[in-house]
């Protein structure tokens, strides 16, 4: 077994980021990914240069464990093919609009027809009964109307955009656990279902957890917005010889860094006397401990911190991060950089390197003579142009 998904066939009909993570994450679970690829190739391809113009640094590990087929799905061969596929499959994963989708005429009621309890995952911008059901949204779109830039100006700042792919990211891992719920529930009812994850729903509600916070109740006590997190004294703090990140959390840690920087004064003040005081006060109290934590350099702040278990950690670049990676071998593009599965199972260990990330269409003959196609009817596809 190689991992706890083992077993489990996924049909992935994604693109982009936000969907190849969700079926990256099912793959490093276990599940055998088959990944249908348009005949204009998959956009993360070529995100950034990589070692083969097919491969780029952000796919080599997005589209592992994955095996991949090129398909026209525009002809109608193309689409009884994936119906074929689908027939065979557990789940349907796919970030195609509503209206695509309809035209394609791949949508829930389509596959349900050749497997009646298919989990049919369908994630994109808005909701299905949403307006803007059909409009495009990539993350900046979603980050921009969930809130996110409202944080930085509320944090002193101008409309500001997260810059990682946050929301793709969030909505990827909800896919995951959506997904994996929607199995549970087929374990014990034997009934599929469609399951639609709205990219602006999932990232509002991702956002509002702590921003939310006085503006929840009915009336509002005051204002959205968690004040700790919102003052731009919420930072990395200089030490003599670099940065560290130090998060004081509690009443003894506060006095403990004050004392330490010969602030004694500071270690009575009323402002850390409790949880909401320090919430109020995250400002100033904030801005004291950065000029303590400029006294002394980052491993003795570290070695401190450890001993009195104040949080803290010295502040990693990118760069650091990379080359901490273990470096494996893919067959075509050489050795590249492998960011691990992180999560362990003691009984089902997940997060094999079973397949490298395929070249578009590399596995489409094999895939197809699984789906009981025969090696004529193979050749008449690639001859059409309908398989890639």
């Amino acid at each position: 077994m190689s991992g706890p998904l083992s077993g489990i066939r996924v049909l992935d009909l994604t693109s982009v980021i936000m969907g190849p993570l969700a079926t990256q994450t099912l793959g490093d679970l276990g599940a055998d990914v088959i990944t249908v690829e348009s005949e204009r190739g998959e956009t993360n391809r070529v995100m950034g240069p990589g070692p083969h113009p097919q491969l780029s640094g952000v796919s080599l590990n997005l589209l592992r464990n994955k095996r991949n087929i090129g398909l026209d799905l525009r002809r109608e061969e193309g689409r009884q093919a994936f119906l074929r596929l689908a027939a065979r499959s557990d789940v349907v994963v796919t970030n195609l609009r509503p209206g695509p989708l309809a035209r394609l005429r791949l949508t829930y009621d389509d596959v349900r027809t050749v497997r009646s309890d298919i989990v049919f995952c369908q994630a994109h911008g808005f909701p299905s009964d949403d307006e803007r059901a059909d409009d495009p949204a990539y993350d900046d779109v979603v980050q921009a109307a969930s809130g996110i830039p409202d944080l930085f100006v509320r944090s002193g700042g101008e409309p500001t955009l997260v810059p990682t792919l946050v929301a793709d990211k969030v909505c990827g891992l909800t896919i995951v656990s959506s997904v994996l719920a929607a199995l549970v529930h087929r374990e014990r009812t034997g009934e599929g279902q469609h399951v639609e994850v709205p990219m602006l729903d999932v990232t509002r509600s991702w956002v509002l957890v702590e921003h939310g916070a006085a503006a929840i109740p009915e009336p509002p006590l005051a204002g959205a917005g968690y004040r700790r997190l919102l003052t731009p004294e919420r930072r990395p703090r200089r030490t003599i010889d670099g940065w560290i990140h130090v998060l004081p959390y509690s009443e003894a840690n506060y006095v403990a860094i004050f004392r330490k920087g010969g602030r004694e004064d500071l270690a009575g003040d009323p402002r850390i006397r409790s949880g909401r005081a320090r919430i109020a006060n995250a400002d100033s109290l904030y801005r004291d401990v950065g000029a303590v934590l400029a006294t002394d350099t980052t491993a003795n702040w570290l070695a401190f911190c450890r001993t009195n278990q104040i949080p803290a950690t010295e502040v990693a670049s990118l760069d650091d991060l990379v080359a901490g990676l273990p470096v494996v071998d893919h067959p075509v593009a050489g050795p590249y950089r492998h960011i691990p599965y992180p999560v362990r199972f003691d009984r089902t260990p997940a997060g094999a390197l079973r397949h490298p990330a395929p070249l578009p269409g590399a596995d489409g003959p094999a895939i197809l003579a699984e789906a009981g196609y025969s090696p004529a009817e193979i050749d008449a596809l690639t001859a059409s142009r309908t398989l890639r």
